[in-house]
């Protein structure tokens, strides 16, 4: 049977279940063009960012 050579620190412990604690992306649907963004995110297909442009919308391809 395989036994460790040391003991593993916490340091170590941690660091490989850090990894555990990740959680899937968060969307909520824009208000506007109800379209899923991320939060404190640009919308992309508008180009506006809390009611102000902000950018050119995309051109529809």
């Amino acid at each position: 049977m395989a036994v460790p050579r040391k003991k593993v620190s916490r340091m170590k412990r941690g660091s490989r279940r850090a990894a555990d604690a990740l959680a899937a992306p968060t969307y909520v649907e824009d208000k506007d063009s109800g379209e899923r963004r991320r939060p404190h995110h640009i919308d992309l297909k508008t180009g506006k960012y809390k009611g102000r442009q902000v950018l050119q919308p995309k051109a529809e391809a």
